[in-house]
């Protein structure tokens, strides 16, 4: 029973074929110029064999054939060229569509996916789409014209040889087929053993340390081992069924070799007329299988296409883009941010915020205290625009949030979390993440508030010390102090503060927060926090509250004045 074809695979197959019109092109006047090499040749070997009187002719067949393998030549190499350059701007294409995707959805729409996951979508599977436009959109056309036109040359030249080379022709795609079913199965058990040692190897990584103190060093690398050895068996098993394509096609070239052979075995005995025309359809039958060839090389892309296809396909659209009109932008040097009987849900049977409203001006701070799971961290959300509120409006100066420029929107918010997100690169780099173009002045001040210098002080590098992915190099209080550099320098008018000095000691907490002290002033400041030294730091500065615990057990309708 056949499968239905994929619309993805179809969409990107139509747009492909479109897109190597030149190429084909290319291909297709290079088997030409095999066909004219393999008639040049033919006669070559006709005066080599004396099966016909040497003479100007045969200077003549060798200077076509040097001509005809200098262009197949030059087209070949044209041909590849385009070709790698229509994998080049696929990859672009695709890789592009799903960053932009993942920006869009944001943190809270990928919650429950593994960043292995989405880091293999990215990565392998776009990289996977590569061998599709590039070698197997043109394979597959070529596998069309060239077959075609050297079958139409040979049937002109003798009808029964043509007849041969058809009829082998038309059993290859036969037979690949039903490799490729075969084939296509294991690509895709192959492609989720490939995610299952990824997600286990990065889950492991980053637990490193939990694994060596529980003592499971060993069986953790047992287990790495295990699906390690899957992926290598599911691999071989793919080349299994790529080598049982190769071999009918192996069959049939032989197959049509020998009886075109047989046909022409009493010409090919002695001096013959027909014998330059033997010799052609001979050398032909390699010209005829090539494409064939190039076809089963590259049918394992194919079959790997429809491992990845219903990752793509799952994609959501790009957000529809807000129309030009309504697109605004707000002052930068002032921010007032508003909820206005805001309403979100995860579902509809219990409401996280229902009917929020309040107004935060410019150097004034928002206080968001409660237990974990009111709501806080999704205020956080929907003023950073990763969630939409299902009733209600969020706006900025009396701008409504989606209306916003997106650029600038990003620019106004500065926002540090509970563990700060440190890449791997030196400490500069990190600080210098939220304003490249910044100055060195700049550079210094950001530092100097977030104090920082003792820290760089003590460096044998100073600011060009490396650190690694996640932080590694510094102490969870050290990072925080990066991040507030990092808030400095970029100097936006509306900061979120969500849990900053969780999982800190009170000595560095009381740190951090006189640096966020000196962070907040003139700015608009939303503060998430359980932390009492927090609050009581929020407090000093004439903070508002909203106890999102009270909001839970009570109806609330007022605007926090």
């Amino acid at each position: 029973m056949s499968r239905a074809p994929n619309p993805w695979i179809k969409a990107e197959q139509k747009s492909g074929f479109n897109a190597a019109r030149l190429s084909l092109f290319l291909a297709g006047a290079g088997i030409a110029c095999g066909v004219i090499q393999a008639g040049a040749a033919a006669r070559l070997l006709a005066a080599l064999l004396r099966v016909q009187p040497a003479g100007l002719t045969a200077w003549g067949s060798a200077l076509v054939f040097v001509l005809a393998v200098l262009a197949r030549a030059w087209l070949q190499i044209q041909a590849e060229r385009r070709n790698f350059e229509l994998g080049a701007a696929a990859r672009r294409r695709l890789r592009g569509k799903v960053l932009s995707v993942l920006m869009a959805l944001g943190p809270a729409g990928l919650r429950g996916r593994h960043s292995a996951e989405l880091a293999a979508t990215a990565v392998d599977r776009v990289e996977v789409m590569d061998g599709f436009h590039a070698r197997w959109v043109p394979a597959t056309g070529l596998a069309i014209i060239g077959p075609g036109l050297v079958g139409l040359v040979a049937l002109l030249t003798d009808w029964r040889a043509g007849l041969i080379l058809v009829i082998a022709g038309l059993f290859v795609p036969f037979a690949m087929a039903v490799a490729g079913i075969g084939a296509g199965i294991a690509a895709k058990k192959q492609f989720l053993a490939m995610t299952r040692l990824q997600v286990r190897f990065m889950d492991r990584i980053r637990g490193i340390s939990t694994i060596v103190l529980a003592g499971r060093a060993e069986g953790e690398a047992k287990a790495l081992a295990a699906a390690a050895k899957e992926l290598r068996e599911r691999t071989m098993r793919v080349l299994r069924m790529a080598f049982l394509s190769s071999t009918a096609l192996d069959l049939a070239a032989a197959a049509a070799l020998v009886l075109i052979v047989i046909r022409f075995a009493p010409v090919l005995r002695g001096a013959h007329e027909l014998a330059p025309t033997a010799l052609f359809l001979v050398l032909l039958v390699p010209e005829f299988f090539a494409p064939l060839r190039g076809f089963a090389a590259v049918y394992g892309d194919r079959m790997a296409v429809e491992a990845v296809a219903e990752e793509f396909q799952a994609l959501p659209d790009d957000p529809p883009a807000v129309p030009p009109v309504h697109i605004r932008s707000v002052a930068a040097h002032g921010v007032t941010l508003a909820f206005e009987h805001v309403t979100f849900a995860w579902d509809e049977t219990r409401p996280v915020l229902e009917n929020l409203s309040f107004k935060v001006g410019r150097g004034e701070m928002l206080l968001l205290t409660g237990a974990s799971g009111t709501g806080k961290s999704t205020i956080i959300d929907l003023i950073l625009g990763f969630l939409a509120p299902q009733a209600g409006r969020i706006s900025i100066n009396g701008a409504m949030l989606e209306d916003l420029v997106p650029a600038a929107r990003t620019r106004m918010l500065g926002w540090i979390g509970q563990k700060p997100v440190i890449f791997a690169g030196t400490i500069e780099e990190n600080i210098r993440f939220a304003n490249p173009a910044a100055g060195e002045d700049e550079l210094q001040d950001a530092i100097r508030n977030a104090h920082l210098e003792e820290l760089i002080a003590s460096l044998p590098q100073g600011l060009k010390t490396p650190l690694g992915e996640g932080g590694f190099g510094v102490s969870g209080g050290q990072a925080q102090r990066i991040a507030i550099a990092r808030a400095f320098l970029k100097d936006a008018p509306l900061l979120l503060l969500d849990e900053p000095t969780s999982h800190l000691d009170p000595a560095v907490e009381q740190d951090i927060l006189e640096s966020l002290k000196h962070l907040a002033a003139g700015r608009t400041v939303v503060l998430a926090t359980h932390s009492s030294q927090a609050m009581d730091f929020a407090k000093t500065i004439g903070a508002k509250r909203i106890d999102l615990d009270a909001l839970r057990y009570a109806s609330w309708r007022g605007v926090v004045a």
